[in-house]
């Protein structure tokens, strides 16, 4: 089960690659979104699924389990995320960081009872945001194109590669009962768009072109990540 587990994070990698080979193909005239009509096509389509699925699946799970049902959930996928992101500091060298990350996993895996209670931060170990996609833009690689992935959302031909990355190396992947490892990714999966709820009211007030809101918001939010908060300013050309 494993090896076919593999199998399918190896093609998400090849059709990463693909998406990499395709940034240098430019359909339109934005530098920052140059497969802006593949793009919008490939929104039209999650837009569709998310809006006849993965949206009134998050609302139903929002209304029945209580709030403090649903922070456990979020602190428990939250802690395994950790585990990534303490590799992905180490990577990047900044080590303190990295190991405070993993002082998080050992803290709320054991006093926080698997993760379910985030006793870490108030011990004061803050949560990081590090993903393999941001390790690859601090040692250098371009960002590409943007691209839009129907169920992934936003991204860049750099941050592609990297979810694949992360998809393979997350500790659930490791999984061997698939009933339990595609359980665990459904309710990682729906936890993830209920927290997202609030921002449909935000996007849909404050853009006219939903589109194009959230891609210049996610360009800036992963070049500001990659910098940790201090990005070097923009040459002319860019």
């Amino acid at each position: 089960m494993r090896h076919s587990f593999n199998k399918r994070i190896g093609r998400l990698g090849l059709a990463a690659c693909a998406v990499l080979a395709l940034s240098g193909c430019a359909t339109s005239g934005n530098p920052k979104d140059p497969m802006e009509g593949f793009n919008r096509a490939m929104y039209s389509v999650h837009d569709g699924i998310d809006t006849v699925l993965l949206k009134p699946v998050a609302t139903g799970y929002d209304a029945v389990l209580p709030d403090p049902v649903q922070t456990s959930v979020t602190n428990f996928f939250s802690n395994i995320g950790d585990l990534l992101i303490s590799v992905n500091n180490l990577l990047q060298g900044k080590v303190g960081d990295g190991v405070s990350d993993l002082g998080r996993v050992v803290m709320n895996s054991t006093f926080g009872v698997f993760g379910l209670f985030d006793v870490a931060t108030d011990a004061g170990l803050p949560k990081h945001d590090e993903d393999f996609g941001q390790t690859f833009g601090r040692w250098g690689v371009d960002e590409g194109a943007y691209v839009f992935i129907p169920l992934l959302g936003p991204r860049t031909a750099r941050d592609t590669v990297g979810v694949a990355v992360d998809l393979w190396a997350d500790p659930m992947s490791r999984i061997e009962d698939v009933p339990t490892r595609n359980s665990l990714w459904a309710l990682r999966a729906v936890n993830t768009r209920a927290n997202l709820l609030p921002a449909d009211k935000v996007i849909e007030e404050a853009a006219l072109d939903k589109y194009s809101y959230i891609r210049d918001a996610y360009l800036q939010n992963r070049r500001n990540l990659v910098y940790d908060g201090n990005p070097p300013a923009r040459s002319m050309d860019e």
